[in-house]
């Protein structure tokens, strides 16, 4: 049985673990409300933008632009976002075993996708892929609220230019969809080439895929939306895994204090056992020691 002392440590130790995970719930807590209005603003305009990028797509025709360019998939690059920082459960993990899913599936498909590239964002991702092996073709660091919108930039250019030089097939996005500080949906988005499979190109079907009139000019103008409609899919999808995040390392903390609140009881009630039994001791040394005395 561990000594008083060895007990005392041990409760003393889980209260400090108790006081962080505490203070690390708070400080989540905090940051996820501004993370979800964040995205909650977001959503509309990149839902509204995907629908009108779509019913162009559909009416301008493949042909009309190279980020519309529809090839078979042999060299598929996949952006992953993942953090910088642990304690959030499942979060990054989650993402690694879809995409482990995702790369699985496309090497067995017909035809089997060639070279898989990946673009990684986030500590994490880097050192998972590190410690297998397994080289990625960029590492960024994971976004901010304030770095969000210079990164989604950078890597929707990088992207793009390398769709639009035939390095790359098909680009994907992998990320933590946001649902609730409980619930995280790792989805794998495809951004390039550019569909017309949503509800903008329905419209357009519904509508007879007439062509519009274009002013300036068709050219002109893909070449400012399509590049636009990429970021804001990036952009979303980083603000939905900032989001994810934050609820993930919540919900995480909350179950480590409740956890460490139930070490504690149960250290306590080990601990006032062994104290009420090395008092019983002591009492029958105690009283063994004066029945010798009267013998």
């Amino acid at each position: 049985m561990p000594s008083l002392k060895n007990i005392r440590t041990q409760i003393a130790s889980k209260k400090s673990t108790q006081k962080i995970t505490r203070a690390m719930k708070l400080v989540a807590a905090s940051r996820l409300r501004r993370a979800q209005d964040a995205i909650v603003a977001a959503r509309p305009y990149a839902n509204a933008l995907g629908e009108a990028v779509a019913e162009v797509a559909l009416r301008a025709g493949a042909e009309s632009h190279p980020l519309l360019d529809r090839r078979s998939p042999e060299r598929i690059t996949l952006v992953l976002l993942t953090s910088d920082r642990g304690l959030a459960g499942g979060f990054n993990a989650n993402v690694f075993r879809v995409t482990q899913r995702f790369i699985n599936e496309r090497k067995q498909a017909t035809p089997p996708a060639r070279e898989i590239v990946l673009e990684i964002v986030g500590k994490k991702g880097r050192d998972y892929y590190r410690r297998r092996k397994q080289e990625a073709a960029r590492e960024l660091a994971a976004p901010t609220a304030e770095t969000a919108t210079h990164l989604a930039r950078e890597l929707a250019q990088i992207v793009a230019q390398e769709f639009h030089d035939s390095r790359t097939d098909a680009v994907y996005l992998v990320y933590n969809e946001f649902k609730s500080a409980v619930q995280q949906r790792v989805v794998v988005e495809p951004l390039l080439p550019v569909s017309s499979d949503l509800a903008g190109g329905e419209k357009a079907v519904a509508a007879g895929a007439l062509d519009f009139l274009y002013e300036p000019s068709k050219q002109k103008l893909l070449d400012s939306l399509l590049p636009l409609y990429v970021e804001s899919q990036i952009y979303r999808g980083m603000l939905e895994s900032i989001a994810s995040e934050l609820g993930a390392r919540m919900t995480a903390m909350d179950s480590a204090t409740n956890n460490a609140k139930e070490m504690i009881a149960n250290l306590t009630l080990q601990y006032n056992r062994a104290r009420q039994a090395a008092i019983t001791k002591e009492l029958m040394e105690i009283v063994s020691g004066a029945e010798a005395l009267k013998g």
